[in-house]
């Protein structure tokens, strides 16, 4: 599950928050700390995890000292969903 969690993550970061739907983010990238997604970007991810997943992020998670890389939103998502 985690699996599909990650890569639907690194599909909508790739296409739709970079724009460059063919780059691939390994589940492990860092995405914050690396300036890969800024602040305003988050707001974005935190909607499409909710609507993709049913899992609402708190405002005070979006950032990189509660998940900094794919493979941790995915474990918070797996985490919630359980």
């Amino acid at each position: 599950m985690t699996i599909d969690i990650n890569a639907a993550l690194a599909q909508y970061i790739a296409r739709d928050i970079l724009q460059q739907p063919k780059r691939a983010i390994a589940p492990d990238a860092p995405l914050i700390s690396s300036g890969l997604i800024d602040s305003f970007h988050l707001v974005d991810l935190s909607l499409f995890v909710e609507e993709k997943f049913g899992v609402r992020i708190d405002d005070s998670e979006l950032n990189k000292e509660a998940f900094d890389t794919i493979g941790q939103l995915a474990a918070i998502i797996a985490e919630r969903q359980g």
